[in-house]
């Protein structure tokens, strides 16, 4: 049979001259012939079913080291072997795939959300809906100091997660709890802190749900304000009448870098859960 050149080979195949000299670069696929005069190759048409098999192996996401094994020794094991490896790999692919567009839904939602709130300062009645948070006691009381302590109270709140396994799509957005009955004296310690989750991508086990419920909410652009803005808060359930039926929380809205201080800014929304009197 009439030998084919190697242009003649890659437009048969529907691949590039290039991509055939390498292959016989890396003894994948030789050429049949070399004419020792003018070092041209040439190629079989048999060989295209050489080309096949290397093509649907590279489909199965199979790379050029793996194919040759393969076509060397022949061994079905051994392509299964590697199948089953690529299946693993893909599959944990497909899952950091779901993590990273949850991310990204979650941070658009995020700057959404701080569009759309009220101004620093208003207080405002909230129907908010059952959240499920991650949560750790850092051991440290947050008002003590300033917000040095909450970067401490994170790393240990990230240690957490990893040693969890749990996606680091949630490290963000880190908000703190005030226990009913400290918040009712006016008592201000906090060493919880917390990152709302979703139930699809974290265990049970290892979440705690905030109930639905109406809260009186504060909106907070800056962290040093949240002692006094709690205040304003009790001031107004009193002015009010309402009764606190839960835990104060102080939920990050969103998070952007403060360039001048360096350090982490921060749009609040602290949150009392209250019934009617």
């Amino acid at each position: 049979m009439e030998k084919l050149t190697i242009g003649q080979m890659a437009k048969l195949n529907h691949i590039s001259e290039q991509t055939l000299r390498f292959y016989d670069k890396i003894k994948l696929l030789e050429p049949d012939g070399i004419n020792e005069q003018n070092g041209y190759r040439y190629y079989s048409i048999k060989q295209s079913a050489y080309l096949d098999m290397i093509q649907y192996m590279k489909s199965l996401g199979m790379d050029l080291k793996d194919i040759r094994r393969h076509l060397e020794h022949g061994d079905p094991s051994l392509i299964k072997s590697i199948l089953h490896q690529k299946s693993s790999q893909i599959d944990e692919e497909i899952r950091r795939l779901k993590y990273q567009k949850r991310a990204i839904e979650r941070t658009l939602q995020s700057y959404q959300r701080y569009e759309a709130s009220p101004p620093d300062g208003a207080i405002v009645l909230e129907y908010i809906e059952e959240r499920q948070m991650y949560c750790i006691d850092a051991g440290m009381n947050f008002y003590d100091y300033g917000i040095e302590i909450y970067e401490e109270m994170l790393r240990k709140l990230k240690e957490s997660l990893i040693s969890d396994k749990l996606p680091q799509i949630y490290f963000c957005n880190a908000g703190t709890i005030l226990r009913q009955e400290n918040l009712e004296r006016r008592r201000f310690y906090s060493s919880e802190i917390f990152v709302l989750v979703d139930r699809d991508f974290v265990p049970d086990e290892l979440t705690v749900s905030i109930p639905a419920n109406t809260y009186l909410c504060i909106y907070c652009n800056k962290f040093e304000k949240e002692k006094e803005y709690i205040e304003n808060l009790l001031d107004a359930v009193e002015e009010k009448g309402y009764v606190i039926v839960g835990d104060y929380i102080c939920e990050v809205i969103s998070e952007f870098p403060l360039l001048e201080r360096k350090e982490r800014g921060m749009f609040l929304r602290l949150q009392i859960p209250i019934k009617f009197s």
